[in-house]
């Protein structure tokens, strides 16, 4: 009999994950009163909520939160339902991820009943018929947890959960000195996708697939990678040379003339992916082979080509945080916070993913990605979410995409006897369904002799 895995301490060995978590539709359901009402969830950017009386909307299954600036340093976040009758106060346009405006109060269409940015209800009409058993605390509206950090608002349906601080530990410490909260989003998209949340979420926490599954980037690297449990989360990065161990953070060199092979891969990284880079370094890369001489060694065309990169943006008002090669090498690439955000992080950029279950259905998901930048003050683009087909995202998204939706369907199949991660690149998955287990009481990762 196999032993499951319980503690980070087992994470090493090999193991298998059963298709339960992925294809069961009573573990779906199960997920909303076990995981989401009792998780710590990014519900959304403080830059889209900066005036009194902004507010965006959230929706995790069952359940939408309302979350509003109720002052200049005051967030609130309710559910999004009137206590009248149930009608939601706030409706989600169609064909938008979320709903985002600006109100003084909110008001039930249904049949009127107003709440004022504290959640208290402060108009019912006829309330005299009532006979005086509508009291505030009967009338208000239900509260959420609701904390920020990193620049995004996040929120608990679980008054006793414990402070986001400990929930996200030791993400803030390691993550921090990038200054994630001054970046600002570049692109946005969003896209209902065949497969199960965690499918999609896997698809991305671990370099293992890139070799097979993006062969375009073989020529710049080998792109073998480890994966890191840090509690509830994990992180991944790069095995790097030496010399070059700022770059486990993000690798940056091919093989050959690293000034061209430099370019070469910032260019198309820009072209294919339009992620983890910015026209900054595109276009800094792109002056290596007139800036330095040909036997350069590959260290110091990547010093040169990032000071060049840092210095192009200083001239236009962008200050880079300065984070020690040390700590970048021990951070890695990017970090998942459990349970289904993802952050790609670098000194002036980050790609991020998350998906969420779309209702009780576990073959299909919310899956979005957003892409953000530092820009000068006050030159930040708009960005909405913009609903994107799956044919219609950058190329190197849609190879993985493709793997998404094969994978739903073989976890279904007769033949398929569970999972076999790969226990050092692939290490973040076993212990996401490590941690889901805990919660869900189900579907621990089993040890493999």
């Amino acid at each position: 009999m196999m032993n499951e895995i319980t503690s980070p301490e087992a994470l090493d060995a090999p193991a298998t994950i059963g298709p339960e978590a992925y294809i069961s539709a009573n573990y779906a359901r199960a997920e909303r009163d076990l995981l989401w009402r009792k998780s710590w969830l990014q519900a959304g950017r403080l830059e889209d909520i900066p005036n009194v009386g902004d507010f965006i909307t959230f929706d995790i299954h069952d359940d939408s939160i309302i979350v509003v600036r109720e002052r200049a340093d005051t967030l609130r976040a309710f559910h999004n339902v009137c206590v009248h009758r149930g009608r939601k106060l706030i409706d989600t346009p169609q064909g938008k991820r979320n709903a985002r405006g600006h109100v003084n109060a909110f008001i039930c269409g249904f049949h009127g009943w107003a709440y004022d940015l504290t959640g208290k209800c402060s108009f019912v009409p006829h309330k005299d018929d009532w006979q005086g058993a509508l009291t505030d605390e009967r009338t208000a509206l239900g509260t959420v947890q609701c904390d920020t950090w990193g620049g995004w608002v996040w929120i608990n349906m679980d008054a006793a959960a414990m402070p986001l601080a400990a929930w996200l530990a030791p993400a803030p410490e390691m993550l921090d000195p990038f200054q994630l909260q001054n970046m600002r989003p570049r692109w946005r998209k969003w896209v209902v996708f065949d497969c199960n949340w965690k499918v999609a979420m896997e698809a991305f926490n671990e370099t293992y697939h890139v070799s097979t599954t993006h062969p375009e980037f073989n020529k710049f690297a080998q792109f073998r990678g480890w994966a890191r449990n840090q509690g509830l989360h994990t992180h991944i990065g790069y095995e790097a040379p030496k010399g070059l161990e700022e770059d486990a953070g993000k690798l940056r060199t091919g093989t050959g003339d690293a000034r061209i092979s430099t370019a070469e891969m910032q260019e198309f990284t820009w072209e294919n992916a339009n992620t983890n880079t910015t026209m900054t370094l595109v276009n800094a890369a792109k002056r290596l082979v007139d800036e330095l001489p040909e036997g350069t060694p590959a260290a110091d065309v990547s010093k040169h080509w990032i000071a060049s990169a840092k210095a192009d943006d200083e001239r236009r008002g962008v200050v880079w945080p300065v984070v020690a090669p040390e700590h970048t090498a021990k951070v890695g690439t990017a970090w998942q916070i459990f349970p289904n955000f993802q952050i790609g992080q670098a000194v002036n950029n980050m790609l991020c993913y998350m998906a969420r279950p779309f209702g009780n259905d576990p073959d299909k998901c919310y899956f979005e990605a957003a892409v953000y930048e530092l820009y000068p003050e006050g030159e930040a683009p708009e960005t909405e979410w913009e609903y994107t087909e799956p044919q219609d995202w950058p190329p190197v998204l849609q190879q993985d995409f493709t793997n998404m939706a094969a994978v739903q369907q073989g976890m279904k199949s007769g033949g398929f006897r569970g999972t076999l991660p790969n226990p050092y690149m692939e290490r973040a998955t076993v212990s996401l369904h490590m941690n889901l287990a805990k919660f869900m009481g189900t579907g621990a990762p089993l040890a493999v002799d």
